[in-house]
């Protein structure tokens, strides 16, 4: 029985090598040219969304956006020593989470809709359902890059995560001197980057 499940579940077959792995991480990892440009127009996406209280431009927002790359690229490094690699990580996440609240803040500062949505409050006070989200959801991306067959998850679990929205509310929290709200958002996404960080890192030695 135990061998019958076994041969379904095991994920063994399926993984890349360390180096295809590696270099998809370098890749994603890097807000330089194209990936810095869809990082920006992402924010300004998901900050429209959040403005008009739309939740299908929200998700086509998270669906484009590169924010996972340093995150897993984190949980990647930790896991396999590779401290040069660590340290490009962190730099690319803070890089890209500071220009995100630049854009957003922008954003904000120039619409003419100031009234806090729907979309907007919910990344404003985190709960145990956005933990599990974000531990699922790092699960799925750092499977999707050490497979063989990447297929169309890494961008579900970019959704899954919400890693995009809490970034443009403490975006919207600076503009309108809402502290309160940029406080919140940013508790949120950094929980969504501890919980996906450490998925990363537990896949990887499950799977070494």
């Amino acid at each position: 029985m135990f061998k019958f499940l076994g041969n379904y579940f095991s994920i063994l077959q399926d993984l890349d090598s360390i180096e295809n792995i590696t270099e998809s991480v370098n890749q994603g990892i890097k807000f330089r040219g194209t990936n810095l440009m869809v990082l920006v127009f992402a924010i300004f996406i998901a900050s429209l969304g959040l403005n008009i209280n739309s939740t299908p431009v929200v998700i086509g927002a998270m669906l484009i956006s590169p924010l996972m790359g340093p995150i897993i690229g984190i949980g990647f490094s930790a896991s396999t020593y590779k401290l040069s690699l660590l340290k490009d990580s962190i730099k690319n996440y803070l890089f890209a989470t500071v220009v995100s609240l630049i854009t957003s803040t922008i954003y904000f500062l120039l619409s003419p809709i100031d009234d806090a949505q729907t979309e907007l409050l919910a990344r404003t006070s985190p709960n145990i359902y956005d933990v599990l989200i974000a531990l699922f959801g790092g699960f799925a991306g750092i499977a999707a890059i050490t497979s063989k067959h990447k297929g169309n998850i890494l961008p579900g679990a970019a959704i899954a995560t919400a890693l995009m929205p809490p970034l443009c509310t403490a975006g919207y929290g600076i503009a309108t001197w809402q502290l309160s709200f940029s406080l919140g958002a940013l508790y949120l996404y950094f929980i969504n980057t501890v919980f996906i960080i450490l998925s990363s890192y537990l896949y990887l030695k499950f799977t070494d």
